[in-house]
């Protein structure tokens, strides 16, 4: 485009149309701008920005006393009229091991008159006691014989000694109880090995890392009757829900190896004795193949995220609304700061049906 003006034609049609063609062209550059605005914010979010998905007062590791407590002072508040209501503590449960103590007055005689008093009833309190946790050492001792007779007319004399006690890792110290210490506290707790290698050092225990990892892959071996006994519950359900991750393994030569994950929660129509069954399947890679080799055939329902691998299997496709989330959270960040828009009315919407869901558990 040039300033001069001789470029312009003449005729008032052409010049409207040249006029209505600059002003698209404005329009686009305007779009694009706002486009560009949006992506540069949302990699800002990506690279700068919190990751997690959650929404704002959610404790982190050393605020969350703080922030749990200002949520209680809020919803208090904001309220026109307070209602207070006593505060209701959640019973103990009973079937906890119970110990009894008994608090008595020293001088049983009335203040007043000097007569001995009677007892008219009593008042009992509940305290919850921690006992930490405790680590002894079971010594076997197994008792040989051998007979008297045999060693003084036979050249040899057998030795007879009472079996070895089963053990879930032959020759090692450990017990299946420090086994599933060990393994609940890393999987469930994510507790590393070096931190629980610190934690036994507290009790002069002397456990290397090595040797806990060790403990750790042969007790895979013995998990899996138990396994494949959970995935054949596993496939009994009518929804079970999939997701693949990437993984890196050192001993592999590809960069990327995957970690699948199988699952169904209690609020599946078939439910089983087991409410809740999660699985892992290390796979080398992503191929559809992986899912239908593990699924055996499943034609339930199967909640996804739109990969589609999936679509390869027997099974009929849900969609996901913490998936679908994900992408009004983006388009959310991405809009200007201080401005609303339909991502913010499709979070609305989700949020109550979270609600929903969470008002109908057990239902």
């Amino acid at each position: 485009m040039t300033n001069d003006v001789n470029n312009f034609p003449s005729d008032p049609e052409a010049l409207q149309e040249m006029v209505l063609s600059l002003q698209l062209q404005v329009k686009d550059l305007i779009e694009e701008k706002q486009h560009l605005m949006e992506q540069f914010r949302l990699a800002q979010q990506q690279r700068f920005g919190a990751s997690s998905e959650a929404h704002p007062a959610q404790g982190d590791l050393f605020n969350e006393a703080e922030v749990e407590l200002d949520v209680v002072e809020e919803e208090e508040t904001s309220t026109t009229t307070v209602v207070k209501k006593k505060p209701v503590r959640n019973k103990l449960p009973k079937d906890l091991p119970r110990e009894t103590v008994i608090h008595d007055i020293e001088d049983k005689n009335c203040t007043c008159c000097g007569n001995e008093l009677h007892q008219m009833g009593d008042e009992r309190s509940e305290k919850l006691e921690f006992i930490p946790a405790q680590v002894k050492v079971i010594e076997h001792v197994r008792l040989k014989y051998s007979c008297r007779t045999c060693e003084k007319t036979d050249t040899s004399t057998k030795i007879q000694i009472a079996p070895v006690p089963p053990s879930p890792i032959p020759k090692g110290i450990a017990t299946a109880t420090l086994l599933s210490q060990i393994i609940t506290s890393k999987y469930q707790y994510a507790l590393p090995l070096y931190r629980q290698k610190s934690l036994f050092k507290q009790y002069g225990i002397a456990l290397s890392r090595k040797t806990m990892a060790n403990w750790m892959m042969k007790s895979a071996t013995l998990f899996e009757p138990l396994y494949a006994l959970l995935q054949t519950i596993l496939l009994q359900q009518n929804i079970i829900q999939a997701d693949e991750t990437t993984l890196k393994v050192i001993s592999e030569d590809k960069v990327k190896s995957y970690m699948w994950l199988y699952c169904t929660g209690s609020d599946s129509p078939n439910t089983s004795v087991i409410p809740n069954i999660v699985l892992y399947d290390y796979q080398a890679g992503r191929a559809g193949q992986c899912a239908v080799d593990y699924l055996q055939g499943f034609n339930g329902y199967l909640q996804v995220d739109g990969y589609a691998g999936y679509e390869k299997t027997a099974a009929t496709l849900v969609g996901c609304w913490a998936h679908a989330r994900r992408k009004f959270k983006e388009a959310k960040t991405a809009q200007p700061k201080g401005k609303s828009g339909k991502a913010d009315m499709a979070l609305s919407m989700i949020q109550k049906l979270y609600r929903l869901e969470a008002s109908l558990k057990d239902k």
